[in-house]
């Protein structure tokens, strides 16, 4: 379409989130679950960052970056769950344009730095296995100011044009996003022009930023392994290993509904619209519940901290 049609049709004001589609019968009841995830990912994370605060043997490289993980996780379930909550419960599914576009960029944004920084763990974890000798030398605390601060505006540029690519089309189809939030796609699904360049960018976006981070984990974890098998005795090999289990843990929880969301809505045209819609919101609540469980029950000192909080016995 050429750019004098595409400016005959003016930018909607509103559009209409309709929540999961086909199941808005069940709205109040999918929301109890959805609210309990999203209480324990607030509560979990709020938790962890309390007690790293309070515990100075956790003033550590790797307690630094779950504490920055722990505050994306907050604030990347809480750019959707909102305004998901009022559509379920109040039927408040009107959203202005311009926080349409606003709330889109945090999703991306956010989404990019939990990558980021699980990159960045896996780093940690690099140099305590392979150079323990020059792990405190090497990730001192201004290094890893550094790389949060170098997550963060990563993800803040890579993320800001998305904004402008999807102001940029004509919407004289329909002003009704079948979805829970203004995700990129489901946005740009509605417009009346060609959206090849949306799309390809969003492809750019995942393997450059999530693909990125993904191959250096897996360079990083190659080198631990192979420091780990050349340890004399095995119960030296499960003792090390088991320092990055968390890490593991939490990479699993992260990329793998990500990947698989972002696959099956670009490819999965014979995948029912509702589990498409289920499954996105899934990947925004579940990575971010899980974090704080998974460093809390593996993490002695967060563990140790947690119960002596709770049963009044401190050092």
């Amino acid at each position: 379409m050429s750019d004098s049609n595409t400016s005959d049709f003016p930018i909607p004001s509103t559009f209409i989130l309709l929540g999961i589609p086909g199941l808005e019968e069940a709205h109040i009841w999918i929301s109890i679950p959805f609210c309990v995830m999203y209480a324990i990912a607030v509560l979990g994370n709020f938790t962890i960052l309390f007690i790293v605060k309070r515990e100075p043997s956790l003033h550590t490289p790797m307690f630094y970056f779950v504490c920055m993980l722990a505050v994306t996780d907050i604030l990347t379930s809480t750019s959707t769950m909102p305004k998901m909550l009022s559509i379920f419960w109040f039927n408040s599914r009107e959203i202005s344009f311009s926080a349409c576009l606003t709330q889109m960029y945090f999703v991306h944004s956010f989404s990019g730095m939990e990558s980021g920084i699980l990159m960045a763990m896996a780093l940690d974890r690099y140099v305590a296995i392979c150079h323990p000798l020059r792990h405190s030398s090497t990730l001192t605390n201004s290094v890893v100011v550094k790389i949060g601060l170098a997550m963060v505006l990563r993800s803040c540029i890579l993320a800001l044009p998305y904004p402008f690519l999807v102001r940029r089309l004509p919407y004289c189809r329909t002003n009704i996003i079948p979805h829970t939030y203004c995700r990129h796609i489901a946005v740009v699904n509605m417009a009346c022009a060609d959206i090849h360049i949306n799309s390809y960018y969003g492809l750019f976006n995942l393997f450059s930023m999530i693909g990125m981070d993904v191959f250096f984990i897996a360079v990083s974890y190659t080198q631990i392994l192979w420091a780990i098998f050349r340890l004399p005795t095995k119960d030296a090999q499960l003792k090390t290993f088991r320092t990055c289990i968390s890490h593991l843990c939490a990479i699993l929880a992260l990329y793998i509904p990500d990947l698989f969301s972002s696959f099956m809505q670009r490819f999965g045209h014979n995948v029912p619209h509702h589990f498409l819609v289920l499954f996105a919101n899934m990947y925004l609540l579940v990575p971010p519940m899980l974090h704080p469980i998974i460093y809390g029950v593996r993490t002695k000192q967060i563990w140790g901290r947690l119960v002596r909080l709770f049963t009044h016995k401190e050092n």
